[in-house]
């Protein structure tokens, strides 16, 4: 915020969450500025979903940019409340993320609480202002059950005060968080775009090296399946059964579940071609791991879900066990333990992960998005397999290597847009709460430079 001139004259706003402020701003109650709108719906009204995401928006809007269904209301449509543009809504999630603006008119769910502005004031500083950092942890402090899916209430929101700068000042740091932000939104979404390209390059390099090998001078010829293509001529067309067997899961009950012992993997733990231990670890007592030993899972076993989202096309729903740990396997997910005399596991593993398997595996009644898979469907797979070890380690080994760089420069991408994001957060946080003075700025006649909002980001 360096760059930025301060206030020169500023005094102590009485607030513990706004702290400084500029001297001639004042603080008033939030009930003077902001009053609970009562008003029922009309049968005619369109209705408003509340998001952090996209604020206040159609409901059939928010389905089709979430490519999801929400809860619809068919009945009772006498109990819903009906807000106007410019209001603002406190939703079940603003502990969370903050009041949400409305620029629409509509009808929204009696959970929610509409609040219509009071007289002259700026709408567009309240929008950032109601989402601001400072903001959001002072609506929290009003209430002693911040959990979530809690409601906040107009009770809790009337307890925290407000500052209030002159309106035309007000107007003006609405219109330079509008520009500085959309500068830092367009930067992330190059960033989102970069990382999604390299993404879909580094599963279009795992797919050609398991179907195409390394030698591009290869004599090829026709696997006679789709979605294989082409595959070098010295290459075995057959089925993944007959490389590896499969196990099924074990049906723990919840009684059995215990403080500590042995971590079962459960679906979530096959997380993004990774093992992520760490999302909801459910353990068991040492004692079943002699009691149920065709569950256990241990190094170089591949374990893959068979239930829920089938096979991301940036990462594979399946990972191969590199831990010392010994665990055990709840069900519906499989252990995969290759014939190592015939395949290398690395080289097993990059055929799960590519186009060619996931596509099969789609194209099966069973292979939907929520998938719901049999051990036969894993294992009917046509798949294409180096007769020779020495070839499956080579492709193994160049991939491993290929898909570090890739690994590497995602990585800085995401670095990236956390920078932007924790910039712009600040940005809005100091600009609403009078830390930084922009009463003399005005927007650029050209808003189209990005190069010098990247290098205020990475300053």
């Amino acid at each position: 915020m360096s760059k930025y001139e301060k206030y020169l004259n500023t005094i102590d706003s009485g607030l513990e969450w706004l702290g400084q402020i500029p001297a001639h701003w004042n603080v008033q109650y939030s009930k003077w500025l902001f009053s609970e709108r009562n008003t029922k719906a009309l049968p005619s009204d369109e209705m408003l979903t509340a998001s952090q995401k996209y604020g206040v928006i159609p409901q059939k809007l928010f389905m089709e940019l979430e490519q999801q269904k929400v809860v619809q209301v068919l009945k009772g449509h006498d109990i819903l409340k009906r807000v106007e543009q410019d209001d603002f809504v406190i939703s079940m999630r603003s502990f969370q993320g903050g009041i949400e603006y409305c620029p629409y008119t509509g009808a929204v769910s009696s959970a929610y609480v509409p609040l219509e502005p009071q007289g002259n004031i700026s709408r567009t500083y309240y929008k950032y202002l109601f989402k601001s950092k400072p903001y959001i942890q002072a609506l929290q402090t009003t209430t002693n059950l911040v959990r979530d899916g809690q409601a906040l209430r107009y009770n809790n929101f009337i307890q925290v005060r407000l500052p209030v700068p002159q309106i035309d000042e007000a107007n003006n740091i609405g219109l330079f968080l509008d520009h500085e932000t959309a500068k830092i939104d367009t930067l992330i979404e190059k960033q989102q775009r970069l990382i999604e390209l390299l993404k879909e390059k580094r599963q279009a390099v795992i797919s050609h090296a398991v179907t195409k090998g390394l030698n591009p001078d290869v004599p090829m010829k026709d696997s006679g399946v789709e979605w294989l293509g082409e595959v070098p001529e010295h290459w075995d067309i057959t089925k993944l059964k007959y490389y590896s067997s499969i196990q099924g899961g074990y049906a723990f009950s919840s009684t059995s579940f215990t403080e500590e012992g042995i971590q079962i993997l459960r679906i979530g733990n096959v997380y993004q071609n990774r093992l992520a231990l760490e999302r909801q670890p459910t353990f068991v007592n040492k004692n079943l791991l002699q009691e149920l030993p065709e569950f256990k899972v241990q190094r170089n076993d591949i374990l893959m879900s068979l239930t829920g989202t089938l096979g991301k096309r940036d990462y594979g729903f399946a990972v191969k066990i590199e831990h010392d740990n010994i665990f055990l396997l709840n069900q519906r997910v499989a252990k995969l333990q290759p014939f190592t005399e015939k395949i290398d596991s690395d080289f097993l593993i990059y055929i799960l992960w590519s186009e060619s398997y996931l596509t099969q595996l789609y194209s099966l009644p069973s292979g939907t998005k929520q998938a719901n898979l049999a051990n036969s469907d894993v294992l009917g797979v046509t798949i294409a397999v180096p007769p020779s070890k020495e070839e499956q380690k080579k492709i193994a080994e160049y991939l491993n290597q290929k898909l570090k760089s890739f690994d590497v420069t995602i990585e800085k991408a995401n670095s990236a847009i956390n920078l932007m994001q924790e910039r712009r957060t600040a940005l809005i946080s100091a600009a609403v709460t009078g830390k930084i003075d922009v009463r003399h700025w005005v927007a650029p006649t050209n808003s189209s430079n990005t190069n010098e909002a990247q290098q205020e980001v990475t300053a």
